[in-house]
C-alpha cells in the first residue's frame, strides 16, 4: 500500500517537528496504540492493535526515526509481529515547510502485511491502511496546532541574560565607587587637622 498527502497546521514549523518526536503526541495519533516508549532519540516500542475485516490482532513492534533533518522533516519506519495474524511493516517519509499559514505537512507513506492478514485481499488491507494513516494525520495536525515552541523563547531568553548581568555588575561597581570615595573622605579629614597643627 503507498499513499502520499499533505496537511497545512496553524503552527509554527518548530512546533510541528517537536510534536513529530513526541512519544505522548504519537500515541495518541497512531489508532489502536495503547503503548508507545522511546528507548532513545531515534528509537521507540509500541503496542497497536489493529483490525482488518474480521481478524483483530496486537502487534508488538519497534519504530525507528530515520534521515533526521530538524525542523524539516524525517523518514519513520516500523515492523511489527502479530503472532498468528502475521507481520506489517511500513514507514513515512515527512516533510516540513514553512507557509503562509503556518507548516505544510508532505507525506509519504508505504505498508506491507503478510500472514493470516495478507490472505484477507490486498483490497481490504489497502483501504485499511489508508484510513489508518488519514486518521494518524488528522490527528496529529489537530495536536501539533495546539504545541508551543518553546524553543525560540528559550534562546531569546539566554540572549537576555548577559545583559542583565551586565546591568549588575554596573550596579556593583557604582556602589565600589561610592565606598571608595567614602573611604577617602576620613583621609581629607586627617590633612586638614594636620594643616591646623601647623598654624
Amino acid at each position: 500500500m503507498k499513499m502520499s498527502g499533505e496537511e497545512v497546521i496553524a503552527a509554527p514549523i518548530e512546533a510541528v517537528w517537536k510534536a513529530l518526536n513526541d512519544p505522548a503526541i504519537l500515541k495518541q495519533c497512531i489508532p489502536g496504540c495503547e503503548t508507545i516508549t522511546m528507548t532513545s532519540p531515534t528509537e521507540m516500542k509500541a503496542r497497536v492493535v489493529v483490525k482488518v475485516g474480521p481478524v483483530k490482532a496486537g502487534f508488538n513492534g519497534v519504530v525507528h526515526l530515520k534521515d533526521l533533518n530538524p525542523p524539516k522533516g524525517y523518514r519513520i519506519e516500523g515492523k511489527g509481529e502479530g503472532g498468528l495474524a502475521g507481520h506489517a511493516s511500513g514507514g513515512a517519509t515527512v516533510s516540513l515547510e514553512t507557509v503562509p499559514e503556518g507548516t505544510k505537512m508532505s507525506y509519504d507513506v508505504d505498508a506491507q502485511v503478510g500472514g493470516k492478514m495478507a490472505m484477507l485481499g490486498s483490497r481490504l488491507i489497502d483501504s485499511t491502511a489508508r484510513s489508518m494513516a488519514g486518521q494518524f494525520f488528522d490527528k496529529f495536525a489537530t495536536l501539533a496546532a495546539q504545541v508551543k515552541a518553546d524553543a525560540p523563547a528559550k534562546v531569546a531568553k539566554a540572549a537576555k541574560a548577559p545583559a542583565k548581568k551586565a546591568v549588575v555588575k554596573k550596579a556593583a561597581s557604582k556602589k565600589a565607587a561610592k565606598k571608595a570615595a567614602v573611604k577617602k573622605a576620613p583621609a581629607k579629614k586627617a590633612v586638614a587637622k594636620k594643616k591646623a597643627k601647623k598654624k
